[in-house]
């Protein structure tokens, strides 16, 4: 039909609607159709990269660790064997100190008073003996010529044994005055480190031999140092065990040794051996008092200090070791992921044990040809698969 002034026919309105309505349909079928694609067809993501390697496989010894005090050796406490004033203080508070070094100076003069008044009566009792030998020796010829009698003999010569008498006793107060004297210089009894002094000149100090004394200081030896520590009941039971069954020589007949890690160290850095075991257990305590010696040649460590003590804890055995970084926390157990040979991941339990050199030991749970990831343990997914590096060598420890 054409216009009503002669032009183009024109389609109605309600024959544009339809037509709008079909293009409509149709876009969405087509749309419909781009939707029913299979999901397969989308791109997969790769597998996550990791780093795996198997476990290290050595003969290592276990050990056991236990909390220490150090304590000195050997130990003095400096007092004055006589009394008096101290004229002076002749150490530096703190310094190393050598056997027979003067400490202190006490006025030695009333000493040396009563020593020259000791060689007075010595003398006096030396004159004495030569007197009653020349009256002995005149009465022995007298008595040949019955100018005397036997009975003055005998008094002579018990005279001249009551002078020699007389005369030790003179000879030893003069020893004893003149050790007075050589007391009132107060000298080190050992050689080591020198406490604080505790009495300052012009102070009168008491002496004495039975340990009522003034103390002046102390000194204690600093090389070799013993450390001493408690085992328990347990471990005591462990390595009787173990010596019965010939596997761990016994400490008692046997210096074991041991590694000392200090406070604020990571790793051991002093060594010695064990030297000592308590005859019983503390009953308090149910522990076993043991000690070590260990060497201090740069006399670093200090009597009171306290120190981790390691001790062989059994026989040389064979095992499989892994980096910590390897080990992940499930719940309350330790796990490993493990690639298997179609490279899925599998998450393995394991037992662990000690460190040994950087690397954890694993005692159950592990086989030496496994192949374990120790890098990118966050990517690995289990039953997914990964795509496996193997480690030039395992973090920690020697192949």
């Amino acid at each position: 039909m054409s216009g009503p002034d002669g032009s183009e026919p024109f389609v109605k309105t309600h024959d544009f609607v339809r037509l709008s309505a079909i293009g409509g349909l149709l876009a969405a079928a087509f749309a419909l159709s781009g939707c029913d694609k299979p999901a397969s067809q989308a791109a997969a993501p790769p597998p996550a990269p990791v780093t795996v390697a198997q476990p290290v496989k050595r003969t290592v010894t276990d050990w056991d660790e236990f909390t220490g005090r150090f304590e000195a050796v050997e130990e003095v406490q400096v007092r004055p064997r006589v009394g008096g004033f101290v004229n002076s203080v002749e150490f530096q508070d703190g310094a190393i100190v050598r056997q027979g070094d003067l400490l202190y100076v006490i006025d030695p003069r009333p000493f040396e008073a009563v020593a020259t008044q000791a060689e007075g009566q010595l003398s006096d009792a030396r004159a004495k003996v030569e007197l009653a030998k020349r009256e002995l020796d005149r009465g022995l010829n007298l008595v040949q010529t019955s100018a005397v009698s036997e009975q003055v003999v005998d008094q002579r010569r018990q005279a001249l044994q009551a002078a020699h008498a007389a005369e030790m006793q003179a000879e030893g107060a003069l020893k004893a005055a003149k050790l007075n004297i050589e007391f009132t210089h107060v000298t080190a009894p050992l050689t080591g480190r020198v406490s604080r002094h505790l009495v300052s000149p012009g102070n009168l100090v008491q002496g004495s031999d039975n340990g009522s004394s003034t103390l002046l200081t102390s000194i204690v030896t600093l090389d070799p140092i013993y450390i001493y520590f408690d085992m328990d009941e347990a471990t005591f039971i462990k390595y009787s065990k173990l010596w019965f069954e010939g596997r761990r020589p016994s400490s008692r007949d046997t210096a074991n040794p041991v590694q000392v890690t200090l406070a604020g160290e990571t790793k051991p850095s002093h060594e010695g051996t064990i030297n000592f075991l308590d005859n019983r257990l503390d009953v308090s305590t149910g522990t076993l008092r043991s000690r070590a010696v260990i060497k201090n040649t740069d006399l670093s460590i200090l009597p009171g200090q306290f120190g981790r003590v390691r001790l062989i804890g059994s026989a040389p055995y064979e095992a499989l070791l892994l980096p910590d970084a390897a080990i992940a926390t499930d719940q309350s157990r330790k796990i490993v992921f493990v690639v298997k040979p179609d490279d899925t991941v599998e998450a393995r339990p394991v037992v662990l044990g000690p460190l040994d050199e950087g690397l954890r030991v694993i005692r159950e749970g592990l086989k030496a040809d496994d192949r374990v990831i120790v890098n990118g343990i966050q990517r690995a997914r289990v039953g997914a698969k990964v795509a496996p590096q193997t480690a030039q060598a395992p973090a920690g420890g020697k192949s």
